[in-house]
């Protein structure tokens, strides 16, 4: 799907404030709300946006520590039930991936404290399915979900759509 200025603009918009009226987004980007609502739609239908919700922060309440975890699993178990297992056992997982290499899940985990993170590391080795685990500690974000650039990288390069309506600005 193509995505021109505009679009990047309304993504940028939304991705800082996502409780923005759609009104209000008309009037920062200077077009009509119909054509807010327009983009918006097809930006979903797209699959270019999943859901526009505030970006909740766990540190915000108290969960600190971020560590990733590699998961072996046992492969006559396979990938989904031993994701689904984790997935229902562990809300402190906050991203898992298939993955390949050594490994065949890599999870993100959220804990309050050292002792907190030994706990649930305890509880992913519980989960059916899995054979061993590796983890490691993050001292420091430098970011996450860095998807902006990307989305204005792509609208300034990408050739026009005949269905998009380009917008100079």
């Amino acid at each position: 799907m193509h995505i021109d200025r505009l679009d990047a603009d309304l993504i940028e918009l939304l991705t800082e404030s996502p409780m923005l009226p759609v009104m209000e987004c008309a009037r920062r980007l200077g077009v009509a709300r119909g054509t807010v609502t327009s983009r918006l739609a097809r930006l979903h239908e797209g699959g270019v946006i999943k859901a526009i919700v505030p970006q909740v922060q766990p540190a915000g309440f108290d969960y600190q520590l971020v560590a990733f975890c590699s998961v072996e699993i046992i492969q006559k178990f396979g990938h989904e039930p031993v994701a689904t297992g984790l997935a229902d056992s562990i809300p402190e997982i906050v991203d898992m991936y298939t993955v390949t290499g050594t490994s065949d899940l890599q999870l993100r985990v959220v804990a309050r404290n050292a002792g907190d993170l030994q706990a649930i590391f305890d509880r992913i080795n519980l989960v059916p399915g899995v054979a061993r685990t590796s983890s490691s500690l993050a001292l420091r974000e430098h970011f996450q979900g860095r998807t902006l650039p990307l989305v204005k990288a792509y609208a300034k390069n990408s050739p026009p759509d005949e269905k998009t309506i380009q917008i100079d600005q």
